[in-house]
């Protein structure tokens, strides 16, 4: 089986190492830069100098961090092409990884792509950590994230975001935020919480896969890791979407709420609906617990009208179904209010 670097690299024939400035072609009436194999793309992100600018980034592979700090608002950073895999922001830290001065990188920290700008879109393109466990065997903090996302009015399009253990963080600017993220039409993997924070995140027809990992224990991981604040009533909705798996039958779980130790008082809040659950999931047991001190059963855990073997209610107490009633307050207008960014073209 190929590693991932193989992978990324066969995408887009090779990687690109990111040069020490951007050759960039700027059209100031159309307030549009743009990027090619050789530039760096935190070059560009680093001229951006008012609200509205779009970023177009051509087809490579360009292996960099990319940080979108929260002054550069309203950006828009697109691939060139419609096709998300000919364009690929990728890098390999990990939680545990060492920086140059001995500390080490943290979860958040280790992100490929990290904004923190509200009004954000990306659209029709991959963003990637591609850090193996294999590779670190001496490396116990393997968390390596693709993207970590604040601010609110985050919107995300065809875009691939790929890794192993918690691929996505949907997080917020502050602990008494609720901001929003909105996620149309994109692909997610991993194995371990790949998708996981506390933003009020919507995902629609988006399409979740489950890696298969080369150990002897089940489960082998969990999609969903929600950590979201008591006071908001709106977590992480999937709806219409669907969940497949590299690995074999029942060997995954679909969630397991995450209380992180700065937030105690977090109420995690999951609804999955209208979508398709493949056999990766464990249907008769579907969530789990990250800590015994917080069972999953006290937590915001709802599915509704879901299809699929991964879907059957065996065990109707291990699967809380929405009534039709409460299912009206679970939909993308619920949770976005009036941010309506599936309305634009």
């Amino acid at each position: 089986m190929p590693t991932r670097r193989t992978l990324l690299a066969g995408l887009t024939g090779g990687l690109l190492a990111a040069g020490a400035g951007p050759a960039l072609a700027a059209a100031p009436a159309r307030r549009v830069l743009h990027v090619h194999p050789g530039d760096s793309l935190q070059s560009a992100v680093d001229t951006v100098d008012g609200p509205g600018r779009t970023i177009v980034v051509h087809p490579g592979t360009y292996r960099e961090v990319v940080n979108i700090p929260a002054e550069k608002e309203q950006l828009t950073l697109r691939g060139a092409s419609r096709d998300p895999r000919s364009t690929v922001i990728v890098f390999d830290n990990a939680n545990g990884t060492k920086k140059p001065d001995g500390t080490t990188y943290g979860t958040a920290g280790s992100a490929t792509f990290t904004s923190a700008a509200p009004g954000l879109t990306v659209r029709d393109l991959t963003l990637a950590n591609d850090w193996l466990r294999a590779d670190h065997p001496d490396i116990t903090g393997t968390q390596a994230v693709a993207a970590y996302v604040t601010g609110d009015r985050s919107y995300f399009e065809n875009v691939r975001l790929l890794a192993h253990q918690d691929t996505l963080f949907v997080d917020t600017s502050a602990l008494d935020a609720f901001d929003r993220q909105y996620f149309h039409r994109c692909h997610i993997e991993g194995d371990v919480d790949f998708v996981f924070g506390r933003a009020t995140a919507v995902f629609e027809a988006c399409h979740f896969h489950t890696l298969q990992r080369d150990v002897t224990f089940t489960p082998k991981g969990m999609v969903f890791a929600p950590s979201t604040a008591r006071a908001n009533p709106h977590g992480i909705l999937a709806v219409r979407s669907r969940i497949t798996s590299g690995a074999e039958d029942a060997a995954y779980k679909l969630a397991r709420p995450w209380v992180p130790s700065y937030e105690t008082t977090a109420w995690p809040s999951l609804v999955v609906r209208d979508s398709w659950i493949g056999p990766g999931i464990d249907p008769v047991a579907p969530y789990t617990n990250m800590r015994d001190a917080y069972p999953w059963q006290t937590m915001r855990f709802h599915e509704y009208a879901n299809s699929g073997p991964g879907a059957v209610i065996s065990v109707p107490e291990n699967r809380p179904q929405l009534t039709p009633e409460e299912a009206g307050s679970h939909t993308r207008k619920a949770y976005l209010g009036d941010w309506r960014p599936y309305a634009h073209p």
